[in-house]
């Protein structure tokens, strides 16, 4: 045990390490017209260093989650976390992962989509029951917490945070009478939603769970002799584990001493995996159905290239989103690729926002053009979506400022006109300008010569995966949600992850 922390010395179910202060975080203040999803989860099984392997793992996955970070560890019987606000690198040091001890650990970076900003909501999250700990690390939402948080409570649960991941762990444990396999499938059955988890167990286990529609990714790995769980194959590439696969929609999968066994619950007909993962939001080293996320993305740009030409004199991203997309736009059209605005990779989370005096400084500190490639030329700019359009809008004023004479965007998906209840951010028709407006009203909003959208087909077939219609939840697109919610509820659904 390290030196100084509040622990005792006899073994307990569940020990906290000192966490991290509890202040409030803007998560990604500069990114604010950017979906944004809930979190990465890794867990690392059998292994003499779990709880390191897990810190380089969340860092891989630290584009998922930027607003609190979390390990939790068990050994000899008990389970110890360690948790706090902000980046990777600032919650951990190796005086802290030198007290994480034990073969087996999981951990966890989030992005709150609704709620409260605090240490006490950040994952993983433990809690015990009956001369046992468990830790759950959860991705995702569900749609149905409102009404089984209700139930509980009315039969005496107590909550101690404002996440859904807690219902799963008052199900769980409420279950358990059923026997350990089965309450893990009783739990899963009810509930509604987008889930893939990690789960630890105080008697040494680490389980995965994926949600029957497969909504989020899970992939399965093998270190030697160890086992791995990741949100994304890059945090395998990066520990150097290999890929097994991925886990499929409605699977259970627990690892322990005897090794893996997989428990198949009922599956849909249909697999609803999001399609943002392949134009934004996984990292482009990643590989989901065997199709790696770089080559997805260039060639929603060619397509786009193909449904929307426009002579101009360079292509350009707004980096990072837009830069893979641009990279196929530009191979398509025969149009040079171009590097017009600079990003300046050291603006942290803790920049201090500028005075309502000074709102477009926010904007601009971030990205900076190259006056003298843009001035007096005609520009393709490529991005991966609009949400809100207030970012975009100044950007577009920016460049109209400096002199670019024509300014055409291309966006390599359709556009966003419905909500996304399965945990993307844009939970209300109405933080979604493209739901109010026409693309043409839309590009004379934005200051454009011109706006045109990757077809819903276009960015379907262009994933190259067979069949992907029958692959993909398009519900922010088309509407068409594979999973019912109750809209009133979801009004005042619990926290997202």
């Amino acid at each position: 045990m390290r030196k100084g922390r509040n622990v005792p010395a006899q073994p307990l179910l569940s020990r906290q390490m000192t966490m991290k202060p509890t202040g409030v975080i803007d998560p990604q203040p500069m990114d604010e017209d950017k979906p944004r999803e809930a979190c990465g989860l890794f867990g690392a099984f059998g292994h003499p260093d779990a709880a390191k392997l897990c810190y380089f793992g969340i860092y891989a996955l630290q584009h998922r989650g930027q607003e609190s970070a979390g390990i939790a560890v068990t050994d000899n019987g008990a389970i110890d976390e360690y948790k706090g606000m902000g980046l990777v690198p600032d919650v951990f040091d190796m005086d802290v992962l030198d007290g994480l001890n034990g073969p087996t650990a999981i951990g966890h970076v989030r992005y709150s989509t609704t709620g409260s900003s605090i240490v006490a909501n950040a994952q993983p999250l433990v809690v015990r029951h009956r001369n046992r700990a468990y830790a759950v690390a959860h991705n995702g939402n569900l749609v149905n917490a409102h009404t089984i948080k209700a139930e509980l409570e009315e039969a005496g649960s107590i909550f101690q945070t404002t996440m859904d991941s807690e219902v799963f762990l008052h199900l769980f444990v409420r279950s358990l009478s059923l026997g350990f396999e089965e309450a893990l499938k009783a739990t899963v059955a009810r509930m509604k939603g987008a889930f893939s988890m990690v789960v630890l167990t105080s008697r040494g286990e680490m389980i995965g769970i994926k949600d029957p529609h497969g909504f989020r990714p899970l992939c399965l790995g093998k270190l030697n002799g160890s086992w791995i769980l990741a949100s994304e194959t890059c945090a395998l590439d990066l520990v150097q584990a290999e890929f097994v696969r991925e886990l499929e929609p409605g699977e259970i999968v627990i690892i322990s001493k005897d090794g893996v066994k997989s428990i198949r619950t009922s599956t849909p007909k249909q697999r609803s995996f999001c399609i943002f993962e392949f134009i934004y939001f996984a990292r482009p080293d990643s590989t989901f159905f065997g199709h790696n996320v770089y080559l997805t993305r260039k060639a929603h740009g060619r397509r786009l290239a193909e449904e929307a030409p426009v002579g101009a004199d360079l292509v350009m991203p707004f980096p990072d989103s837009g830069v893979y997309a641009g990279l196929g736009y530009s191979e398509a059209s025969g149009i040079p690729f171009e590097t017009g605005m600079i990003r300046n990779h050291y603006v942290g989370r803790t920049f201090i926002q500028p005075t309502q005096s000074m709102r477009d400084f926010g904007v601009r500190v971030k990205l900076n053009p190259i006056k003298e490639l843009l001035k007096g030329k005609d520009i393709i700019i490529i991005e991966d979506s609009i949400i809100r359009g207030t970012t975009a809008k100044t950007r577009v004023k920016a460049l109209r400022e400096l002199g670019v004479k024509r300014v055409h965007l291309r966006v390599s998906g359709p556009p966003h006109r419905f909500p996304c209840h399965y945990g993307i951010d844009f939970s209300t028709k109405g933080e979604l300008i493209a739901a109010k407006m026409s693309v043409e009203e839309l590009g004379r909003y934005l200051g454009l010569d011109s706006l045109a959208y990757l077809s819903l087909d276009g960015l379907l077939e262009s994933t190259g995966i067979d069949n992907p219609a029958d692959h993909f939840c398009k519900a922010c697109f088309d509407g068409c949600y594979p999973v019912h919610f109750d809209e009133n509820l979801s009004k005042h659904c619990m926290e997202v992850r």
